[in-house]
């Protein structure tokens, strides 16, 4: 079953959706954690038209939501040379920031 940490929907959903205007990031965000999840593995290796199918959009909307994800700190992306199919990683900034303020406070 699919874990959806409580952050994503009470403050991402907003954040992304109402205040960005931008659902088709949060819908692209939410596949792409699920199918990190749903692989078990830590990267997820998809084309911006596997995105597209699978979410129900535009390729070209695809790689728009991709962009600000990345741009937002939210996924990282990378490939292995120019032409490779994109590695992407779902990126949890409320988590790392909670965990590093935990590591100073217990030094």
């Amino acid at each position: 079953m699919l874990s959806i940490d409580n952050y994503v929907v009470d403050v991402l959903l907003r954040d992304l959706v109402g205040h960005d205007r931008q659902p088709v990031a949060f819908l692209v965000y939410l596949w792409l954690a699920a199918e990190q999840q749903r692989r078990n593995e830590g990267v997820v290796q998809a084309s911006y038209q596997e995105i597209a199918e699978s979410v129900g959009i535009s390729k070209s909307s695809a790689q728009s939501a991709v962009g600000r994800l990345v741009r937002r700190k939210l996924l990282s992306a990378s490939k292995e040379n120019a032409t490779a199919t994109p590695r992407y990683k779902v990126l949890t900034p409320w988590r790392d920031a909670g965990r590093r303020s935990g590591a100073r406070e217990s030094h």
